[in-house]
């Protein structure tokens, strides 16, 4: 009797132990398609990427060419005409100074003061 209560006992223990083996076989199984779905979405992520990596390096070298092909900007004009070269050695006669003169002529200091170094060269030079 003892026998049949050991066989007894070693039949339940490998029934047990086979169905904990199909337990853990579906779940390997259920792992192994939720990692499958988890590389195809990070593989779809990935291909998005490098499309938009190339659209944007596609623009880029648009916008390269285009400011190769654009002319430069041509040099600001210098707001010193004759009459606003007149007007500002008469102010700069009457003792205003440099800022001043810009001011009330609407031009670049530092060209009022360009214009007072060229006009004390020449002033010197000549007389």
């Amino acid at each position: 009797m003892a026998l049949v209560w050991t066989l007894i006992l070693v039949a339940a223990g490998l029934i047990v132990c086979l169905v904990l083996f199909v337990l853990v076989k579906i779940e390997v199984q259920a792992l192994a398609r939720r990692a499958e779905s988890r590389f195809k979405a990070l593989e779809a992520g990935l291909s998005r990427l490098q499309e938009a990596v190339e659209e944007l390096r596609i623009g880029l070298k648009e916008a390269d060419e285009r400011t190769g092909v654009l002319a430069p900007p041509s040099p600001p004009r210098s707001g010193l005409n004759l009459t606003t070269r007149a007007q500002a050695l008469r102010m700069l006669r009457r003792g205003e100074t440099p800022e001043r003169i810009a001011a009330a002529l609407h031009v670049p200091e530092q060209e009022v003061r360009l214009l007072i170094k060229v006009h004390q060269l020449t002033t010197a030079a000549g007389g």
